[in-house]
């Protein structure tokens, strides 16, 4: 069974547009949204009307969930006052630009989501259990990056009662097989990454392609390979729509710096 991940759109309609097609042409069994559908970028209204008319189950993320109930905090982690004035401009503009279905729809998704798969003529085989979240499962805006340790996220994984969890919030792609030593197999964890505002370096859009086998196992290492797809756009009508809105110019130097 192949299925789409993909999460953090943050408003950029040309990202998600060639995202789209991109998933399009893998044509997956199915796709799922990890949130932050809003902020930083002028096309809020358009990016969630793209998702919603697809019908792709969506999760809430930090920025959703700020925009959703009209706050002007994100709940985003700002290292300096100079971000935290760019983040109050940024969530101050998509809360005065959203319309009132935009803001009731994001006012409604879940924190996360849940799928089991059991191998198919398989006598008293275990589930393998897929946890979705936008951050962790503990807090909505928690940062879980590469270099999480591994204890931390082994715990998060065994109280949520997951084989294989994916969370996105940090725009960072990233995969790791814990070896769970007490239980005697692996646990997987997987950053999506972000489809319009990469923070790795690399500007393109960035989604998910997970195939996971019939007989998929956690105690196999190596159960499945995730396939982690970039996907180029016009970066430059997106950084130019930014300078040409009320948005901080910072963001569209941000999207052409993948950073």
């Amino acid at each position: 069974m192949k299925i789409a991940f993909f999460s953090d759109v943050h408003a950029n309609l040309p990202a998600l547009e060639a995202v789209f097609a991109s998933i399009d042409e893998h044509a997956p069994d199915a796709v799922y949204c990890l949130g932050d559908l809003v902020g930083y970028a002028p096309w809020p209204n358009e990016a969630v009307a793209a998702v919603r008319a697809r019908r792709i189950p969506t999760l809430s993320g930090n920025y959703d969930e700020g925009v959703g109930v009209n706050s002007t905090d994100c709940g985003c982690a700002y290292k300096t006052e100079e971000d935290e004035f760019r983040g109050a401009q940024s969530i101050a503009y998509t809360n005065r630009v959203v319309t009132a279905e935009t803001r009731r729809y994001l006012r409604g998704l879940a924190s996360h989501q849940r799928l089991e798969m059991l191998a198919p003529r398989t006598r008293g085989a275990q589930p393998f259990r897929l946890l979705m979240v936008h951050g962790s499962p503990v807090k909505i805006n928690q940062y879980l990056f590469e270099d999480h340790p591994d204890k931390s996220l082994l715990r998060m994984m065994r109280g949520a009662a997951a084989d294989l969890m994916l969370m996105g919030h940090t725009h960072k792609p990233w995969y790791r097989a814990i070896h769970d030593e007490a239980e005697g197999r692996f646990r997987h964890a997987i950053n999506i990454g972000s489809v319009g505002k990469p923070k790795d370096g690399d500007p393109r859009a960035c989604w998910l392609l997970l195939d996971l086998p019939a007989e998929a196992s956690s105690a196999d290492e190596h159960a499945f390979e995730p396939e982690f797809i970039r996907v180029d756009y016009d970066v430059e009508v997106a950084a130019r729509a930014v300078e040409e809105s009320p948005l901080p110019d910072a963001f569209a130097d941000m999207l052409r710096r993948g950073r």
